[in-house]
């Protein structure tokens, strides 16, 4: 029996202590193997223990570990801040460092207010999101995520901002490749931008390419296009939240590239650093900065932000992904990961969706493909798959589907570096974790029934 832990988070879930991890796999202390379908929380984009990685942290931590950047510029901050805004799209050229994914949402969120105000444009405030979606946990980031059990205990706290319903089309019974379709979530957008006044709406935010909260959602056709041309027709700045399609798990190092859209600003963490150190960043268009660095700086900062560890760490991490093409790996193995996970959906009948892009990738469990109505909640289904499959030796991520009260949906999204061999291991394993969960999920339907 391990000693008490003094440790606490959102589950009690007893897990073993991990004692090792390269590649795609981890080991616990007992020596059994897990293969990690999920990239922790879709951030291990390279794998665990690359020596390249482990590398630069070591030169690094030769030189010195820590530079305050309001008294040094650091070699490793300046080059990943100059590779990073080679990466991003055209104009995106100001980068901030932060720690995490939630630093860096709540980052572009200041700096878009600041923007206006020093623009003469107090009156904007209201930043428009979606419902269902997650953008982080601190207050602000909460303040734009759409999911109920995350915000509800805090709504007293913060101030609330306006959404929009995420363009989940398998759900409304529409096609998702019409071009039609995504005019019609588009025009949902404009709406509820005159429903405000379009002179008080400062921003739009929006992961390309659906997170934890919608399950690798895909935008339909035409949609990513339509809100961009929106939110330029209103002055309305527009915000990418790439932290989890960023660094190239979608088969772009971007998500967003996918329909050649730029935002204005973009947040970017989890692969971006792949889990060698807390790293994010904020890269914004240099017509926002600038205004705001004339009026005095920005008026927001972090003791960590471009700390020299974390920026080498995040040097290396690109400079694998590129070396080993592995953006490209991401594209041709989330192929053949889909293509498994569709033949799984075929002989289940409780799989209602399988989507995503690349290896950013999720399947939904429902109680009625043709209705898709969501299992009962009472079955907890995004928990218990998620612990047959951990039994079996493989890492899936689960959510709450309709906004975190009901359905359930697995992210299946393996390192950057999957073979096909891994890609058939993972199959295997889930197969076998479905084949054991399907006789609750018909004991739980007949006693609704």
């Amino acid at each position: 029996m391990p000693p008490e832990s003094h440790l606490f988070y959102l589950s009690t879930a007893p897990r073993p202590q991990l004692a090792g991890a390269h590649g795609v796999y981890m080991w616990d202390v007992d020596g059994k193997r897990y293969l990690d379908g999920s990239s922790g929380a879709m951030v291990s984009n390279i794998g665990h223990s690359h020596p390249h990685v482990q590398e630069a942290l070591r030169r690094q931590i030769e030189k010195f570990t820590f530079g305050y950047r309001l008294h040094f510029q650091t070699e490793a901050s300046e080059a990943l801040a100059s590779k990073t805004a080679a990466l991003a799209p055209e104009g995106l050229d100001k980068v901030f460092f932060v720690s995490g994914g939630s630093e860096a949402v709540e980052s572009a969120l200041k700096l878009a207010r600041q923007w206006a105000v020093v623009t003469g444009q107090q009156g904007r405030w209201k930043v428009i999101s979606r419902f269902p979606s997650y953008h982080g946990c601190t207050l602000g980031a909460l303040a734009v995520t759409g999911y109920d059990p995350l915000t509800e205990p805090f709504a007293p706290m913060m101030q609330a901002m306006p959404k929009v319903p995420a363009p989940r089309a398998y759900l409304d019974g529409l096609d998702p490749d019409e071009p039609a379709t995504g005019a019609h979530y588009a025009a949902m957008l404009e709406e509820r931008i005159l429903a405000e006044d379009p002179e008080t709406v400062l921003a739009f935010l929006v992961e390309p390419i659906g997170g934890a909260a919608t399950g690798a959602l895909v935008p339909p056709a035409g949609y990513m296009e339509a809100v961009r041309e929106v939110c330029t027709r209103h002055r309305i700045l527009l915000i990418h939240d790439e932290v989890m399609t960023g660094g190239g798990r979608t088969g772009r190092f971007l998500g967003a590239e996918h329909w050649g859209v730029a935002p204005d600003i973009l947040a970017l963490s989890k692969g971006y650093g792949a889990g060698y150190a807390p790293l994010g960043a904020m890269v914004a268009h240099d017509r926002i900065v600038a205004p705001v660095q004339a009026a005095g700086g920005f008026l927001h900062g972090f003791t960590y932000a471009g700390n020299p560890l974390a920026c080498a760490a995040g040097l290396a991490v690109i400079e694998v992904i590129e070396a080993e093409r592995l953006v490209a790996n991401a594209a041709d193995k989330g192929a053949a990961l889909k293509a498994g996970l569709m033949e799984l959906m075929a002989r289940h009948d409780f799989i209602g969706d399988v989507r995503g892009k690349g290896l950013l990738l999720a399947f939904e469990l429902v109680a009625d493909r043709t209705t898709m109505h969501p299992l009962p909640a009472g079955l907890n289904a995004h928990l218990e798959l998620v612990e047959l499959a951990y039994q079996e030796g493989l890492i899936i991520y689960s959510r709450r589907t309709r906004g975190g009260r009901t359905g359930d949906h697995f992210m299946v999204c393996p390192p950057m570096i999957a073979t096909r061999e891994h890609v058939a291991e993972i199959l295997d394993k889930l197969s076998r974790a479905l084949e054991r969960f399907a006789p609750k999920v018909r004991a739980a339907l007949a006693e609704a029934a």
